[in-house]
This record gives C-alpha cells, sequence and structure tokens, in this order.
C-alpha cells in the first residue's frame, strides 16, 4: 500500500495555538482510523522514530492506519516553550477532538509512544475523549510524580536533570529565545552536561540557567512529598474514569519499569470499564530506557538474540492490539496477556496476569556478627531467621555518595542494564549479605521488598538495596534496586522525621525483577543510603534538593536478629517442568 505524507498540518488547540502535525496517510480516501503520536522530541526526527522499541509507521500505515505526529506545545514547528506537564491533558484531548472531525477518520483513535509521549495518553484517557479506543504506553508513568521522584521519596535525579537540561535548551535556542542571555544559558547548560559536578552541584546545579530555561524544574522541586499538585496530575487517581485498555510494555531495566506495572495492576484491579480491566497488557523485556539499551546484549550480561526488542515483535504486537481494540476485530487474538522475557532461563515467556498467580514469597534473613561492609564482610542471608542479634555500622557522607554503575537509568549517567557491582562492593559504605551457592536453580519473578530495621544519627537519611545475581566466576550483577526516604518511611505524602538513635522499620520497595538464579550462583543484597545520581544524595539535616547548601554525615546501623528482624522478600516461582 501506498502513502502520502502531509506535513506541518496546523491543529487548532482550544485557546487558539495551533499545533504542528504531520498526517501519514494511506493511499486512497478513507477514512481510517488513526494512531496519535504526540512527542516533543521532533515529529520528523528519523532517530526518535525510528527507535526499535516503537512500531514502524510505515507498517502502521500498510495497515490501514493513518498515523499523525505532532510536536507538543514549545517543540518543533509548534509554537510557544516547553511547559512540561501543563498543557499535555488539553491539548491532547483537544487533537484527538480535531482529528474525529476530519472526513479522513472512521470516528476511532488510538495513541502510541514511549516515555514523555507516554504521558499525554495517560492523562487524556483519564479525561475520556469519545473518540479515543486504546492506548499503548510505553516506559513511562501514569503519575507524574513517580515520573520524577522515586516511589519512596527521593528525586530521581539522574533522569530529572538530563532531561530538564536538554528540554531547556531547546527552549532557550527556539526562535523566540534567541538573546544574547539565552545563548550564554544555554551554552552554560550544555557545558553542565558534560561537567556532573557542576550539574549536581548542591541547592540545584546551574539553577539560573536551568530555571530560566525550564521553569518548571523549580516548581516541581518545591513539591518534595506527593501533594494536590501531583495529585491534579496523576491519571491514576482518576482510574475509574480511564475505560480504554492499554498495551503496557517496559524493561526490566528501565527507569520506569515499576512505574509501567503499577499502571497494568492498577488498571486490572479498578479500570473503568471491562475493556480498561480485561485489555490491559504487559510487555516486559531485557531493555533499558535509553538509547542501545535494547539489544539485550551488555558489557557484563548478554540475554542473546531472544533478548532484543526485533526479537519481541513491537510492531505486530502494537497491530494486533490496535486491531482488536481501535478497530473493534474481536475476532482477532491481541497475544498474551502477560509476556515476560526471563534473564537467566534467556527466553519469553507468557502469563495469565501480574503478578505471576503462583508467586510464593520468601524471606530471607540478614545475619552476621556486625562486619557485614564490603563483599568481603561477614553478612549473610538465610531463610531462617537469625537467632543471634547484631547490629551493622556504616557512615553516609552525602559528598561521597556510593556511585550508581548500571542499573535502571536514563542511560546518560552511564550505560543501563545489568552492570557488574564490584567496584561499589569494595566500598565500606556499602553492606554485603551473601547467600550459599546455590544447588537447585531458583526463580525469582516479580516485586522484590527490603524489611530493615535501622537507626540514624542523622533526622533524616535514606536506605537503598540492590538485588544481585553473584555468578561463579564472580560477576556481582544488579537485577534490581530501590530507596527508601526515611522520612517518607510511612508514605510520601505522610512525612515523618527521625528521632536519632531511635530503631525504625522500613520496607524499601526494590522494584520488580524475573532472573533464574543457577547452580552455583549466590544471592546478593547491597544495602547502604546513596545511589548517586541515580537518586539525588538525602543531605541527612532534613533539607531538600531545591534548598540545602550545606550537608552533615550519618551514622547509620542496620539491625537484625530475632527482636530486629531485617529480611529481603523474593518472589520465587517453581516451574517444575522447566530447565536451564
Amino acid at each position: 500500500m501506498g502513502l502520502c505524507i502531509d506535513t506541518a498540518v496546523a491543529v487548532p488547540m482550544c485557546d487558539g495555538v495551533t499545533l504542528a502535525t504531520d498526517l501519514w496517510r494511506p493511499a486512497g480516501t478513507g477514512p481510517w482510523p488513526v494512531l496519535l503520536a504526540r512527542t516533543p522530541y521532533g515529529r520528523t526526527s528519523t532517530a526518535h522514530l525510528g527507535n526499535p522499541k516503537l512500531p514502524d509507521i510505515r507498517a502502521l500505515v500498510d495497515s490501514g492506519y493513518l498515523v499523525a505526529v505532532q510536536d507538543v506545545r514549545g517543540t518543533g514547528a509548534s509554537p510557544g516553550l516547553m511547559e512540561p506537564h501543563r498543557f499535555d491533558r488539553s491539548d491532547t484531548v483537544d487533537t484527538i477532538a480535531w482529528i474525529a472531525r476530519q472526513a479522513w477518520c472512521d470516528g476511532t483513535v488510538g495513541m502510541w509512544g514511549a516515555s514523555y509521549m507516554g504521558f499525554a495518553q495517560w492523562r487524556a484517557a483519564a479525561e475520556a475523549p469519545p473518540a479515543l479506543r486504546a492506548i499503548a504506553p510505553m516506559m513511562t508513568s501514569a503519575d507524574m510524580y513517580r515520573a520524577w521522584y522515586s516511589a519512596q521519596g527521593a528525586v530521581s535525579q539522574g533522569t530529572l536533570f538530563n532531561w530538564s537540561a536538554r528540554m531547556a535548551v531547546a527552549n532557550l535556542s527556539r526562535p523566540q529565545s534567541n538573546g544574547p542571555s539565552d545563548q550564554r544559558d544555554a551554552a552554560e547548560i550544555r557545558a553542565a552536561l558534560d561537567d556532573a559536578g557542576i550539574l549536581y552541584s548542591l541547592p540545584v546545579g546551574v539553577r539560573g540557567a536551568l530555571l530560566r530555561g525550564l521553569p518548571w524544574l523549580g516548581e516541581m522541586l518545591a513539591h518534595p512529598g506527593y501533594d494536590g499538585y501531583w495529585e491534579a496530575q496523576s491519571a491514576l487517581e482518576r482510574r475509574s474514569a480511564i475505560t480504554v485498555p492499554a498495551l503496557n510494555v517496559t524493561g526490566w531495566y528501565d527507569v520506569f519499569a515499576g512505574e509501567v506495572v503499577r499502571s497494568y495492576t492498577t488498571m486490572r484491579r479498578a479500570g473503568g470499564s471491562v475493556a480498561a480491566r480485561e485489555g490491559q497488557q504487559l510487555i516486559i523485556g531485557p531493555w533499558g530506557h535509553g538509547d542501545g539499551a535494547d539489544q539485550g546484549i551488555f558489557p557484563d550480561r548478554s540475554f542473546g538474540l531472544a533478548g532484543s526488542v526485533k526479537a519481541a515483535a513491537m510492531t505486530q504486537a502494537h497491530l494486533r492490539f490496535f486491531d482488536r481494540w481501535v478497530r473493534g476485530r474481536t475476532g482477532v487474538d491481541p497475544g498474551a496477556r502477560v509476556r515476560i522475557f526471563v534473564m537467566g532461563l534467556d527466553r519469553w515467556r507468557e502469563e495469565d496476569d501480574w503478578p505471576l498467580p503462583d508467586t510464593r514469597y520468601e524471606d530471607y534473613f540478614l545475619h552476621g556478627s556486625g562486619r557485614a561492609n564490603t563483599s568481603e564482610g561477614d553478612g549473610r542471608l538465610h531463610r531462617s531467621p537469625a537467632t543471634d542479634a547484631a547490629a551493622d555500622l556504616f557512615s553516609y557522607d552525602p559528598l561521597d555518595p556510593v556511585p550508581t554503575v548500571g542499573g535502571a537509568t536514563l542511560g546518560a549517567d552511564g550505560p543501563a542494564g545489568p552492570a557488574d557491582q564490584a567496584a561499589v562492593e569494595g566500598r565500606g559504605d556499602v553492606l554485603c549479605y551473601t547467600s550459599d551457592h546455590l544447588e537447585q536453580p531458583l526463580e525469582v519473578t516479580g516485586h522484590v521488598a527490603l524489611t530493615v530495621h535501622m537507626s540514624s544519627t542523622a533526622v533524616d537519611t535514606d536506605v537503598t538495596g540492590k538485588l544481585v545475581d553473584v555468578f561463579p566466576d564472580g560477576r556481582a550483577v544488579i537485577l534490581c534496586e530501590g530507596l527508601c526516604r526515611m522520612r517518607y518511611r510511612a508514605g510520601v505524602g505522610r512525612p515523618q522525621p527521625l528521632e536519632p538513635g531511635a530503631i525504625v522499620e522500613a520496607t524499601v520497595d526494590m522494584g520488580i525483577t524475573s532472573n533464574v538464579f543457577g547452580p552455583g550462583h549466590r544471592i546478593r543484597l547491597e544495602v547502604s543510603s546513596s545511589n548517586f545520581p541515580r537518586y539525588d544524595r538525602n543531605p541527612n539535616n532534613g533539607g531538600t534538593l531545591a534548598s540545602t547548601t550545606a550537608t552533615r554525615v550519618a551514622l547509620n546501623r542496620i539491625f537484625h536478629g530475632p527482636a530486629h528482624p531485617s529480611r529481603l522478600t523474593l518472589p520465587v516461582i517453581t516451574r517444575p517442568d522447566e530447565r536451564l
């Protein structure tokens, strides 16, 4: 089937602003179902739209869809300045309504796109525009707070600052912002991107330039806890109003992996229609968020050809999903409800739901005599509770944080994915608890949690956790991670300072994974108080990233034993018919 492209079509918004939109039309006169993508990265960017994680536009058109790709307000050829999230909801609803009125549209619209392109999908779905029939949000969040903050109150600093700097430079480089001061600001931000010492200085690196280029950054940093500002921007707070199904896609090393799964489980449970509940699908591969993290091959761990995005056939998955829900072809099988890549087995598997219905949660208790510092210490993990009381002490200095090595990063802070943690495990401020060598394979698939009993000399500090697969050759490969800002241990809407010296219990959400630990492997838990710049540094004084200029050193203790059963909780899957 041939196609033609109408470029820079001016689509009017309710306030009179027109947004530049390209229309990729099949040959003929239509009408056609329409698939809409709204992007801040340039509607004509072949590098962006050619991302293998996204469906191929030409294949969508060849299958009889008209594809609309729009520059969001303040980007590309759309006027104004980029103000993240401010107009996403209204502009998306206006665009869908305009599309539905056109003679070439059959009255049905679906949406697709990754990262920021997914934010608008969820917010529009909460408005329930009549023409919208389905969304396909990839590597994104339906809750704006958790797009930029961790689930437990830390700023996702590497993600936030690198993305904000990119958007600020774009704003300052636009034709309406071309004065000498704007050019100096843009140059300053570009320099900061090459100098982590400047970008991550306190209180906020290159604060003036960044805030002039993207004032929204200061606005969102002024709301470190979950409050009315964030509630108004959360689609999941309006889940009962969402009536469309979603194709949810992420990777085990995606910065939004936990949020993609949370959107899926929330809508499965509480969506506003049968279609929204029963039409949810979930795909998770061994991928990261950034460019180049989609081939399933990393320096410290390769998942083979099956781990690539190409092997996951994303275009075909989107077409099956849209044919079922946008075109309404009830005879089309959209595929498995849940499809995951199981690391260790290194193959894809179809599942009935998430969490997997046969999940069994098993506790691994922290043991040792109080010298768990570094991987050479005496920290151990056992299924049986510890019978002796002990506490592991470490010092956390915000000016010397534990560096991020792999894991779930945006990619700008270093390579994402299954990196060897040997370098950080040699630090005295990293506690390591390691199991015995496994005699049989152990599959861990699902949500991982760490419960700690801890005290600190500070009024606020952090607890981090990493789940690590220790290979027989000594590689310590990260699987998933999390951080709890201790003032938010009761919830991000209920800050509670610590009483210095008092022992408190907290649970760290360590995210999700699917991995088979093979025979001879060991399970390792790393505990510390920083993972920078994946998360911002807690200054230990009760301050925030936006206001703090000073820091203090905290002495933190992790307790374990009969009275303080600190433990790692793993989601274990037993499938006797599967073999490594």
